[in-house]
């Protein structure tokens, strides 16, 4: 089944805090962050890398993206927007789309070792910052909680493997997809806005129809 997609459109009520969480084999983590949206407390799990050296977190975080989506975002009312099963822009698909189109290369991100001061987390972290007291609109993408308001899944959500494979019927809370790819955007009050984009190393591109890595895929 397609998971329940989409994005939020509000301003950060909180500050940025780093968690950390154990998956099989490698701790992963994420910067949370909280969000009013119809006078309901929202909480973003953004991703931003692992302590595993063999499933880094690639990255790329623009500060001068520029793309016709910001127009169709800044349009928008605040708010939640569900984009399940859609398969067009303002969803988002990092293989079948231009919305990385001259974004620069990928970053392997830091060995992850709990602290804030490696990257992406300490250059995201300020974004995240500085929006909030600036009082912007930030714009995150990804899957909905199933229990409370919130959004995961802030990464690329195609091309894994193992247990994450999409099995036609699968009712699984996490699995591949296409057009379910997470991000962040922030209108930083200028012409082009910054962006945040992620995905493991261990990611395989490209990917069939259903997000699952075709025989001769490879690292993003």
């Amino acid at each position: 089944m397609t998971l329940a997609y989409g994005f939020t459109k509000a301003r950060i009520t909180s500050e940025p805090r780093l968690t950390s969480s154990r998956q099989h084999h490698e701790i992963q983590y994420h910067l949370h962050v909280g969000m009013l949206i119809d006078d309901e407390e929202w909480d973003f799990a953004i991703n931003v890398g692992t302590n595993d050296a063999d499933d880094l977190l690639k990255y790329k975080l623009v500060f001068d993206f520029r793309h016709p989506i910001i127009q169709t975002l800044a349009a928008g009312e605040s708010g939640v927007h569900d984009l399940t099963g859609q398969s067009t822009l303002p969803a988002l698909d990092f293989l079948r789309s231009d919305l990385l189109t001259n974004t620069g290369r990928w970053r392997d991100s830091d060995v992850m070792d709990g602290s804030d001061v490696v990257e992406p987390v300490a250059s995201l972290k300020r974004l995240l910052s500085r929006a909030q007291q600036d009082n912007r609109d930030v714009y995150v993408f990804g899957r909905f909680y199933i229990d409370g308001n919130g959004i995961h899944d802030v990464h690329m959500n195609q091309g894994s493997t193992g247990g994450y494979i999409h099995h036609v019927g699968n009712d699984a809370n996490d699995h591949n997809d296409i057009w379910q790819d997470g991000a962040v955007l922030v209108d930083v009050g200028e012409p082009e806005w910054a962006a945040y984009f992620a995905a493991f190393n261990q990611q395989l591109v490209p990917t069939d129809e259903l997000g699952n890595p075709l025989p001769d895929s490879s690292s993003i």
